[in-house]
């Protein structure tokens, strides 16, 4: 009996592994993928709510992004990078202090910004009405 209880709980640990691995999967390809958050423009989640941080924030540090994120500076970096080309933001050094470098939005980054958080509340609201049907 306890042989079968173990391969009970080993198949089942199989199985969530195996369910834990696609949803990662699945998540990692949704947040990547390019979308138009209604300004015609194609930029992936996680590059469009750190553009809206900085919106939020202007004159926040690559830094500051980092440690409100819970992401490497490196990874932060290469978000700006993107963002920067794209012309959502501007680098600015800090007065002062040449190694403190300041985010800020550009008017187009802050124009997409208010679209996503729109979008964002709109399909959020969505979702919530569908939970909460009787």
């Amino acid at each position: 009996m306890e042989e079968i209880v173990k391969k009970e709980q080993a198949s089942m640990n199989d199985i969530f592994l195996y369910l834990k691995a696609k949803s990662n999967s699945l998540y990692n390809e949704f947040i990547n993928k390019p979308k138009d958050y209604g300004t015609g423009e194609l930029i992936n989640m996680v590059e469009v709510h750190m553009l809206t941080a900085i919106e939020e924030n202007p004159g926040i540090s690559p830094t500051q992004l980092a440690k409100i994120w819970n992401r490497t500076k490196g990874a932060i970096s290469q978000t700006i990078s993107k963002l920067e080309k794209k012309g959502y933001i501007t680098k600015e050094k800090k007065e002062g202090n040449a190694k403190t470098i300041l985010l800020y939005p550009t008017t187009s980054g802050v124009e997409l910004s208010k679209a996503h958080k729109l979008y964002d509340t709109i399909d959020v609201t969505r979702t919530f009405e569908y939970l909460i049907k009787e």
